[in-house]
């Protein structure tokens, strides 16, 4: 039988405990604020932030949105990052990508402040996650890890799952999931293999994996493409970070859950899995980067929604 492993569990957990820091930080003047910074009208991208609303506004958490047209560029998302680093009452930004080609994604991510780099994208916290740094806020501003990556790892912790001495396959090299989550397996002991939509002989290595991630967009085709009953093993642990929609708008994993099921020990379901634990790690991010500013003696002021547009 299948373990289905459930963010919510993860993030019903963890909730409370994120609540009282930001009450806390409120009660003495300071206001954690996350901006968001989308292009264009992508699904995904507005389904993700209809979910970081509802859940900032649970825990408290100030959401300042800036929705810009599909034809921005790099002059215009430049512009947009500046005022936002300037900004003292916002403490944490997400970006979401991809970016449009003509906005030059990676000189927009290295001109976000580190300081509020709450999703891993600037150089400086791809250097600490590579060195193995992360959280240090010490003399140098260091962001954080990619939230998606993190929250896999939280998943494995949460459910009594130790990468240590284990095998572990990822399919997918992306800035976003694939190498950072590799980085984050490895600081936990994992032997880690990188797959890729190139790799020759695919499903027989993942099935050699004791953990399997999947984020490669293999489901993209179609519900029965992806990872089928070729890349599994019993006792498996899969986690499966890809999403898709029908169209009708089921949404539905990389992995084919129903060749997964009682064939490995644990999957994460699409939805309610891998999910619901980035928005928790996204606002627990935004949550510890208005304590790192509180600390480092900028004003106690707050945020609000009014500069969305």
């Amino acid at each position: 039988m299948t373990r289905l492993l459930y963010g919510k569990e993860i993030a019903d957990t963890r909730m409370p405990a994120l609540t009282a820091g930001v009450a806390s930080l409120r009660a003495s003047g300071v206001i954690p604020c996350l901006a968001t910074v989308r292009v264009g009208d992508r699904a995904d991208d507005v389904a993700y932030e209809r979910t970081i609303a509802r859940a900032a506004e649970r825990v408290g958490i100030d959401l300042r949105r800036t929705n810009l047209p599909s034809v921005a560029g790099r002059r215009d998302l430049l512009d947009r990052i500046g005022s936002l680093n300037a900004d003292p009452s916002v403490h944490g930004v997400l970006m979401f990508r991809p970016l449009p080609s003509r906005a030059d994604e990676a000189a927009i991510c290295a001109a976000l402040d580190p300081r509020k780099d709450v999703d891993g994208v600037t150089p400086v916290s791809m250097s600490a996650l590579y060195a193995g740094r992360l959280g240090d806020r010490g003399a140098a501003p260091v962001g954080f890890a990619p939230c998606t990556a993190e929250a896999v790892l939280a998943i494995l912790r949460h459910f009594g799952i130790a990468p240590a001495g284990k095998r572990a396959v990822v399919i997918g090299r992306s800035a976003v999931i694939g190498k950072p989550v590799s980085l984050l397996l490895l600081s936990e002991d994992a032997t880690v293999t990188i797959c890729h939509s190139k790799t020759v002989g695919l499903a027989g290595i993942a099935a050699s994996a004791d953990i399997l991630i999947v984020a490669a967009g293999l489901a993209s085709d179609g519900r029965d493409g992806g990872v089928d009953r070729s890349y599994f093993n019993a006792g498996q642990t899969v986690i499966d970070v890809g999403i898709h929609a029908d169209a009708d708008g089921t949404l539905y994993g990389d992995v084919n859950a129903d060749e997964a099921m009682d064939r490995v020990a644990d999957l994460t379901p699409v939805p309610g899995g891998v999910g619901a634990v980035t928005t928790l790690i996204l606002l627990e991010h935004v949550l510890s980067a208005s304590i790192g500013a509180r600390r480092d003696g900028d004003p106690p002021r707050g945020g609000s929604d009014a500069g969305a547009r």
